[in-house]
């Protein structure tokens, strides 16, 4: 089954970040994108973004593993939040112009409390320049969460 990688990560042109989901699993998948000078956070002094962005990158592509899953059992795709990574050290410092990335998400951790955690890895030609942790959240209803946030954890 192929997926549009619009339907599946909860954000918009310009804010969705990849170009396509190439494959996915039960526990894992790899998105694509090309990093051209019209992508966003593309910096022409660097010719390329630079590679800090990565770890947005991998957030979209948890996110594309969370929406393909839903879609696969029925349900509209879900908002989820980037908590923080581990080890996020980049072995470049810019993905270069006309570079395809894939950005790969293996889930190793779901907890019920909506906490997940993923093994993540950026590769250009096969050869990974960024590997990390990410520790992403996905609340039952993200709506009564984020109310909850805005009124410091009070109920109304």
């Amino acid at each position: 089954m192929n997926f549009n990688i619009l339907d599946v990560v909860p954000h918009a042109n310009p804010m969705c970040l990849l170009d396509s989901v190439e494959t996915y699993s039960t526990n894992s998948v790899t998105c694509l994108l090309t990093i051209q000078p019209e992508t966003l956070f593309f910096d022409t002094s660097l010719n390329g973004v630079p590679s800090y962005v990565g770890i947005e990158y991998m957030a979209q592509t948890i996110a594309a593993f969370s929406g393909i899953h839903g879609q696969l059992a029925g349900k509209k795709t879900k908002l989820g939040f980037l908590l923080g990574s581990r080890k996020y050290a980049p072995e470049c410092t810019v993905f270069p112009n006309n570079a395809t990335l894939q950005v790969y998400a293996e889930q190793v951790i779901q907890e019920e409390s909506g906490l997940f955690v993923f093994d993540c890895t950026i590769s250009i030609n096969n050869i990974a320049v960024v590997n990390a942790n990410i520790n992403a959240f996905q609340p039952p209803d993200a709506e009564a969460y984020l109310n909850s946030v805005r009124n410091n954890g009070k109920e109304e």
